[in-house]
């Protein structure tokens, strides 16, 4: 199905910056499969949430590097079916064309809802250089040979994020969306977000 699929993903640059911007997360609940999927929508400007929904659901599909998006993105598209604010961008928790098949959940969620989407990883499919000590430095990501995104240091002397497109973007306009969402940690208050917000529910 990815291999199908990914023929779909569209690289462009946005039309205009968004002004709102979706957080996904999930957290899973036990070992029965069990899951919260939440998704919250900020307004990039003031990082202010808008709406958020969460969505309690049990998968059967196994835990399998690379298939995350079998596991999560039915819930994660049934908590995007009951927004009541569209969010421009889609900022998944996860990869994009940072994957083994260049279709990670950010490219599967932005392909089936033909949303903008991006993907921002909290660590890296392969070895990567890394970028400056400043914010905003960054390097190429690479797999097997091939830029697939960039390593991208969000906070003076932390971690960097790994960010790569999903769909409808391309990585000029995603880098620049994550640094307009990170003015005071390393990951995006979209993640940030949404996170906390399946951690309580």
């Amino acid at each position: 199905m990815q291999e199908r699929l990914r023929p779909l993903v569209r690289l462009e640059a946005p039309v205009r910056p968004p002004k709102t911007a979706a957080g996904l997360d999930v957290a899973y609940v036990g070992d029965d499969g069990t899951l919260v999927a939440a998704v919250t929508v900020l307004d990039v400007a003031t990082l202010a949430v808008l709406d958020s929904v969460v969505v309690r659901a049990t998968t059967s599909f196994p835990y399998v590097p690379g298939l995350f998006a079998f596991r999560e993105a039915p819930a994660l598209l049934r908590a995007l079916e009951q927004v009541k604010v569209l969010p421009d961008v889609l900022v998944c928790d996860g990869q994009g064309l940072a994957h083994p098949r260049r279709f990670g959940l950010a490219c599967h969620l932005g392909v089936l809802t033909d949303l903008p989407s991006i993907g921002v990883g909290k660590n890296s499919l392969g070895p990567y250089d890394p970028p400056g000590s400043a914010r905003g430095e960054w390097t190429p990501l690479l797999l097997d040979g091939e830029v697939v995104g960039r390593t991208l240091r969000t906070r003076p002397n932390v971690k960097p994020v790994f960010v790569s497109v999903g769909h409808r973007s391309d990585i000029e306009a995603a880098c620049a969306l994550v640094l307009r969402l990170t003015p005071c940690h390393r990951l995006p208050e979209t993640t940030r977000t949404a996170d906390r917000l399946g951690r309580i529910s």
